[in-house]
């Protein structure tokens, strides 16, 4: 367990402090792999079913997943349920993290487009949420990061992992809040309420921090550490900066995405690495040919000189 920002008094007058846990990785492995190439449609893409189908790979090779545990949805799909559409997504992202345990090792990538919209909980310190389009998201809408977090995050257990990567114009990060990781910042009702299991309660507080510093970034900084926190270790990749847009490109033969490209092509050439040399050599391999800046998110505070597993 690893303890980070203030203490606070919780239940029973006990003292507690955030926490978070990092995972062992030796549990069990689900993976949840999406590619949409929008056939048809005026946007459409070449490479993410290829990137797909190409992390499904390199993750059963690399690190042990099986197929069988491996929930892939890509507009070719002949298979209705294997469709990205909103709501299949939605049920895929539920399943990925069904009975998830301590030292599960579970795995979100998503190829596709991605964009903003406005942020209407003050979590964002641009004013924008980050959305992924399904491929019906012209009938049924996108899907906004704020979601994905209460689906795929909010319910893992203190040891889970998480590795999530986003390819395509959303970086889609999963939100950085470190809680109450500064004390005197207005938060400790939130942080109390939090530690009782008091959602509404969490909310109520950070809504009070949201309504006093409108328009503020240490508003939305406060707002997300209040609400977008967890125990577990959740982390993620995504191919560019929030006001980038990832490349859909040509490499070794085929269209891909280029960060999924650069994540399989970095561990591939060397799969010991912490998590600052991966990003760096993450960024390297797209540097000469691309503008985008490749991120590394993570639901709690990182010791980024730590060796990478999944």
């Amino acid at each position: 367990m690893q303890n980070y920002g203030p203490q606070f008094e919780g239940a029973n007058h006990q003292m507690q402090q955030p926490f978070f846990q990092y995972s062992q990785c030796n549990g069990r492995r689900k993976a949840l792999c999406i590619g949409i190439n929008y056939f048809g449609q005026s946007a459409e893409l070449k490479g993410c079913i290829n990137d797909a189908h190409n992390v499904k790979n390199f993750i059963c090779r690399q690190y042990g997943y099986k197929e069988d545990d491996i929930v892939m949805l890509t507009d070719d799909a002949s298979n209705p349920r294997q469709i990205p559409t909103k709501d299949n997504i939605l049920a895929a992202m539920q399943w990925l993290v069904r009975d998830a345990q301590p030292n599960d090792s579970l795995f979100f990538h998503y190829s596709g487009h991605g964009g903003q919209t406005k942020d209407l909980d003050g979590d964002e310190a641009d004013g924008y949420d980050e959305v992924i389009y399904p491929v019906d998201f012209d009938t049924n809408g996108h899907i906004v990061d704020d979601i994905m977090h209460e689906i795929m995050v909010r319910p893992l257990p203190p040891g889970c992992r998480l590795t999530a990567i986003f390819d395509y114009s959303t970086e889609g990060k999963i939100k950085e809040p470190n809680l109450a990781a500064e004390a005197g910042q207005g938060l400790l009702s939130a942080v109390s309420s939090y530690a009782r299991g008091d959602m509404g309660g969490v909310f109520s507080s950070a809504m009070g921090i949201f309504k006093t510093a409108t328009g503020n970034t240490k508003k939305a900084e406060q707002y997300a550490r209040a609400t977008r926190t967890s125990p577990a270790d959740v982390i993620s990749w995504s191919g560019c900066k929030d006001s980038q847009t990832s490349a859909d490109t040509f490499e070794a033969g085929q269209s891909t995405g280029a960060m999924s490209f650069a994540f399989i092509s970095a561990l591939t050439q060397n799969p010991q690495q912490s998590y600052q040399m991966l990003l760096q050599s993450i960024r390297q391999i797209l540097r000469d040919k691309y503008s985008q800046k490749p991120q590394l998110s993570s639901s709690h505070p990182i010791d980024t000189n730590i060796m990478f597993i999944m």
